[in-house]
């Protein structure tokens, strides 16, 4: 996986370094906090989407689950810890 979408959380902080070791060479974020993100559309070189659910509303979450969808992007769902963003990891590493 080259390009990676993370929706949700403020600040990345170490997951950043973390995700570039696991293989993704860029990481695009967005916090999610502003009402207008529910309009945002997801670019067209994102290989895969990680929704911080602890972080989004669902509104936003649907939203995304729906643009991921219409665009045949795979999208996971994870808390913002590393144990649950690396089971996702581990997910993508199957599904690849």
């Amino acid at each position: 996986m080259a390009s990676l979408l993370v929706v949700g959380a403020d600040h990345l902080g170490h997951i950043t370094d973390k995700l570039e070791r696991s293989g993704f060479r860029e990481i695009i974020h967005l916090n999610g906090r502003k009402v207008n993100m529910v309009r945002r559309d997801i670019p067209e070189h994102v290989d895969a989407i990680l929704v911080m659910i602890d972080y989004v509303n669902h509104n936003l979450a649907k939203k995304v689950k729906e643009k991921a969808k219409s665009k045949d992007k795979p999208i996971y769902f994870a808390k913002r810890s590393w144990s649950s963003i690396n089971a996702v990891l581990e997910q993508l590493e199957k599904h690849a």
